[in-house]
């Protein structure tokens, strides 16, 4: 049985890692009835810091996956009742232990177009080397290194789902072939979405720019390793705005300090934030952004808006969007 809320009740809410101090004026958390709400701007990575900090609220307002919640954090935590979800997908949480605990969990709606310009803006900046003369010509110098045009390349998309296909779509502007590869991806679709299908390693070997599209899986965790990096050209450029486990850091660390690859542009992350010592911090041919795919104003808009409606809904008994639905499902059977 999932937990309800007796109107008696004063129930706190808990809205985490909201890095940019965007949440509070994103949604109307004021309409939300008997209750406080209360704001976090940072991350905490240690579990019992983590427990400690979230054992008194009743909701929490998750933002992505940026806090994780395995079985051994939510046992630890009694008090809680719904967590509030941001995107279709809760892969940060353990949602058969939820189910079990009787806590709801409930998710939102996801604009898909952010990540695909990121991504295109870590192509260009990455080949055009903008973040680099940004820097240089701050330091008053002029022209220090040659990009590379995109006309007449080719694009590889490991991944032709919503995000893949949207890349597709672009890249004629930029007049590039497109290949791709998807692990359920056939001739059929990638013709349809403006793609040739080719084998994994073609993928690599072929393409001048490689821009990563599939979710992380255990399937695709780790899936790009020296031996896929080593079939690439010396001057092709690896793009990531997917997960960060799909790529082997190490391996990427290394092709990009011996020059085996000509650059990449990164989003995503091992661990995130970013620690100051991680080693793709020390390279000069690699663009790194903080996660930024989904973080626009519009997304975030109908990521925390339709977070708070959540709660609402919940606290009137008929709630949403609810992913425990599944499990239950799953198990009714």
């Amino acid at each position: 049985m999932l937990l309800t809320w007796e109107m008696t009740d004063m129930l706190r809410i808990a809205v985490l890692d909201d890095y940019q101090g965007a949440a509070r004026e994103l949604a109307n958390w004021t309409a939300i009835d008997g209750s406080t709400v209360e704001f976090f701007d940072d991350t905490l990575a240690d579990a019992g810091a983590l427990v400690e900090r979230l054992a008194p609220y009743d909701v929490l307002v998750t933002m992505r996956e940026r806090t994780r919640f395995p079985a051994s954090i939510l046992e630890r935590l009694p008090n809680l009742k719904l967590v509030s979800g941001t995107g279709r997908r809760q892969a940060h949480l353990d949602l058969h232990t939820a189910t079990r605990l009787g806590i709801v969990v409930t998710g939102t709606g996801s604009p898909g177009d952010s990540t695909a310009e990121l991504a295109w803006g870590l192509i260009i900046a990455a080949t055009r080397n903008i973040a680099w003369e940004d820097a240089r010509i701050r330091e008053g110098r002029w022209q220090t290194r040659l990009g590379s045009g995109l006309r007449g390349k080719t694009l590889g998309i490991l991944g032709m789902g919503r995000l893949g296909s949207a890349m597709a779509k672009i890249s004629p502007a930029f007049g590039m072939d497109v290949i791709a590869w998807g692990p359920t991806l056939t001739p059929e679709r990638a013709e349809a979405g403006g793609a040739k299908y080719v084998a994994w390693d073609e993928l690599f070997s072929r393409a001048d720019v490689i821009s990563i599209h599939v979710p992380l899986t255990d399937l695709s965790r780790g899936w790009v390793g020296a031996r896929e990096l080593a079939l690439m050209k010396p001057t092709a450029y690896l793009i990531n705005t997917s997960r960060g486990a799909i790529v082997q850091t190490d391996a990427l660390v290394a092709a990009l300090r011996e020059r085996r690859v000509a650059g990449a542009a990164i989003d995503v992350y091992d661990e995130e934030p970013l620690p100051a010592t991680h080693p793709l911090l020390g390279l000069d041919n690699v663009v790194l952004t903080p996660h930024l795919g989904y973080a626009t104003r519009e997304t975030l808009e109908v990521f925390y808006g339709e977070a708070a409606a959540n709660v609402r809904a919940w606290q009137a008994g008929t709630p949403t969007q609810v992913l425990n639905e599944a499990v239950l499902g799953s198990e009714r059977r």
